[in-house]
């Protein structure tokens, strides 16, 4: 029986997940090189090491009785390691899929789910003949790391490429091509140990600076693409053996059309609505994956919109505090910094109302 959940990571996705796992009574402990992080302020204890540090990854398994991250590049050798001593969820090999955009993208089209044109570039070499293939145009993205748009570049027809290669360090790349689409939208769904399967409704979101802005609900789409959304959601899962929370952000095209974007092996920023507009959380149901806990239903009562506090918004949390019907959640950082997540705001904009029929 699971009492004790170690979580990789320590920023604000674990402190939420330490809080909706102390809410089931069970107790965490954070594996986090940088002491006091914002989810060791709520744990009941952290260990400070790196992420593949071998004896503090023995540590963490020792005081646990299953192993979860809060963030998709915890280093795979890591989490196998993690696996030979104690239940890691999700499994490492959907760390495998998610850290590698070439990877990924050949893994979404192999579960049947389109993607955009891509290409590897391993030299300039490369780039100069994807971009011909492309038309000139195309986003230029480092394989691994990178979020938020950083490790990114954009080129349009006519843009120069030379020494673009360089720039992004040398390292493995990917260009994609552009795609036609209307709006960007992201599914959050929980399989558990049973292989039983709960899926998010569709949330619609706005970017700005890369960085997401808000998610709205219910988002403006058909039906049929919201449930061709969570079928992929479901095929996805069912092909890693997946247990936990996942994020999976789409474009939807004018005719409805889906073309996945990006997964994220863990609870997404895109979900934070769920503890506003639902009984259960992504939050909760993640822990209660993990935990071999049945999985809670997903079903939204409100419509909802999301909006990240990034930076100074955190000195406008008076002024969210006047307004009736708004959740203010603030994730323990001190220092506000351009383009850090200091917390979020749900504010819930009426009954559940449904996606546009066809």
């Amino acid at each position: 029986m699971t009492k004790t959940i170690g979580i990789i990571g320590g920023g604000q996705l674990g402190r939420m997940l330490a809080i909706a796992a102390s809410r089931l009574n069970f107790r965490t402990v954070i594996l986090e090189p940088q002491p006091d992080s914002p989810a060791s302020q709520l744990a009941n204890r952290q260990i400070v090491a790196a992420y593949d540090d071998e004896e503090a990854l023995a540590e963490l398994a020792e005081a646990c009785d299953v192993v979860t991250y809060e963030f998709e590049n915890v280093p795979v050798a890591g989490a196998k390691f993690l696996e030979g001593l104690k239940p890691v969820y999700p499994p490492a090999r959907a760390l495998e899929v998610a850290q590698d955009r070439l990877t990924e993208k050949a893994f979404l089209n192999g579960c049947g789910i389109p993607t955009a044109k891509f290409h590897a570039v391993d030299s300039q070499a490369d780039l100069d003949a994807a971009l011909a293939d492309f038309g000139g145009a195309g986003v230029l993205k480092t394989r691994r790391l990178g979020y938020d748009g950083k490790g990114q570049m954009v080129f349009r027809p006519g843009d120069s490429a030379t020494g673009a290669y360089d720039k992004l360090g040398g390292v493995p790349l990917i260009l994609e091509s552009f795609i036609a689409f209307e709006r960007e939208i992201s599914v959050i769904a929980a399989r558990g140990l049973d292989g039983s399967i709960e899926c998010y409704d569709p949330a619609e979101n706005v970017h700005r600076n890369g960085i997401l802005h808000t998610s709205t609900l219910p988002a403006e789409i058909y039906e049929g693409t919201a449930a061709d959304a969570t079928t992929a959601a479901t095929r996805l899962l069912d092909k890693l053996d997946y247990v936990g929370v996942i994020g999976i952000e789409f474009f939807v095209g004018a005719d409805g059309a889906l073309i996945a974007n990006e997964i994220a092996p863990r609870v997404h920023n895109s979900g934070h609505w769920t503890e506003a507009a639902c009984v259960i959380s992504q939050f909760e149901q993640h822990i209660r994956a993990v935990a071999g806990l049945p999985l809670g239903n997903s079903a939204r009562h409100s419509d909802c919109v999301m909006q990240n506090l990034i930076g100074d918004d955190i000195n406008d949390v008076a002024d969210w505090a006047r307004e009736p019907d708004v959740l203010i959640h603030l994730y323990g950082k001190t220092e506000p910094r351009p383009g850090r997540k200091m917390g979020h705001v749900t504010r819930l904009t009426g009954p559940r109302s449904e996606t546009q029929s066809e």
